[in-house]
């Protein structure tokens, strides 16, 4: 098992952390205060690889352990590690110096993985990445009364002490849904891939339209080929029946998509979910097309100092990893160690900030996101609708 541990620091002002660090980050608990940074000499740059499993009982001491289970070996290698290592980061970086991380690889096993972490004292499980690892996790952690704050975005999965960072399409559709509302948009229609999250996003499309008092007057469902996808979008019938179109997939698939839709004459406005953000930019046929997700103003800050560190660029859910553990490292001033992990501060309706921006969880245990509405222009990408600032805002 990795493990990751902060020695203590001096303590610093947040000007001075921001220019040591160069990361501007504000982790702060709504209504509790702010877990205030401290900051250590730069390591010298590791490898992207988190460091190998190790074994046996990790010694007793006074410091809240917190296992985080993620894949470091098989086909997510790559992503697990990257969560591994923004996971450390975080811990370096908030100084929390009352947190022990240890690091274990779901490769082999999620459900093992969870039984050697809880043996060996975590009294909080971080990850796992995949629905079907969750699945064997969780089980196992709610008998030992541990709960179990995912990187996954599959909501069946959540609740009785599972609780998901990951991002969800019906967050983002019911966010640009009502953007597109608010500028005159009243019918909607929509490419939707087969399968979960196809499922999910027409799902979220209807519920998004119904609560803004729009409408959808068309939505067809393809299987991820060109020759799919063309057949579809013919299917959705008259060009001019609908004024916005939802391509809910993510931004390769809209490349294809987007071209076969001007074709047929429509001028509709092109609408995507928050897989649209973790795409290369996109070409200038996608040009004034709107999307919904978290804001990266923090996470470019973060990839930055990620790439200093370790040589290459996180992948894009690392920053759950980061963010979680921000929030561990906070709740942890009011948990005792050794102590079972309040949970209930997981419910905090102020709720929490990271790289990703502000967050909370509801009681569906799924968490909750300000998102801001992007345009993709000639340029590149540009905010047109920031977050809200706080949970008190729509």
């Amino acid at each position: 098992m990795a493990e990751a541990a902060c020695l203590p620091q001096p303590a610093k002002g947040i000007s001075g952390w921001l220019r040591a660090a160069g990361l501007a980050l504000t982790i702060a608990l709504a209504g509790c205060g702010a877990v205030v940074p401290r900051t250590r000499p730069a390591p010298p740059p590791p490898r992207e690889q988190a460091p190998p499993p190790q074994t046996g009982r990790l010694p007793t001491e006074a410091r809240d352990r917190v296992a985080v289970l993620v894949p470091l070996t098989g086909p997510n290698a790559g992503v697990g590690a990257s969560i591994a290592n923004a996971a450390n980061m975080a811990l370096i970086d908030s100084g929390g110096q009352g947190v022990r991380i240890t690091t274990y690889d779901t490769g082999p096993g999620a459900a093992a993985a969870a039984r050697k972490a809880l043996a060996e004292g975590n009294a909080l499980i971080l990850g796992p990445l995949l629905a079907e690892d969750v699945r064997q996790v969780a089980p196992i952690a709610s008998a030992a009364h541990v709960p179990v704050i995912s990187f996954s975005n599959d909501v069946d999965v959540a609740g009785d002490g599972v609780f998901l960072m990951g991002f969800t399409p019906a967050q983002s559709i019911d966010r640009v849904v009502d953007y597109a509302h608010s500028r005159g948009i009243e019918r909607f229609a929509a490419l939707i891939p087969n399968g979960l999250y196809g499922r999910r996003a027409s799902s979220a499309l209807l519920a998004a339209a119904q609560d803004a008092g729009a409408n959808v007057v068309a939505m067809q469902s393809y299987d991820r080929s060109a020759a799919s996808l063309s057949a579809a979008v013919k299917r959705l019938g008259d060009p001019k029946s609908y004024d916005a179109l939802l391509i809910a997939d993510s931004g390769r698939i809209a490349l294809i998509a987007a071209p076969l839709v001007r074709k047929s004459g429509s001028s509709a406005r092109l609408l995507g979910t928050e897989l649209w953000n973790t795409d290369t930019p996109l070409a200038k046929v996608m040009s004034g097309s709107w999307f919904a997700a978290v804001s990266d103003q923090l996470y470019n800050q973060f990839a930055a100092k990620y790439r200093s560190r370790f040589g290459k660029s996180p992948y894009r859910l690392a920053s759950l990893g980061y963010d979680a553990v921000l929030l561990a490292v906070r709740i942890a001033q009011d948990w005792k160690p050794g102590d079972v992990f309040p949970e209930r501060r997981l419910l905090d309706k102020g709720g929490f900030a990271g790289v990703d921006g502000a967050f909370r969880f509801g009681k569906d245990g799924v968490a909750q996101r300000m998102l801001e509405v992007k345009q993709i222009g000639q340029g590149g990408v540009a905010i047109i609708s920031p977050a809200p600032q706080g949970f008190g805002e729509k």
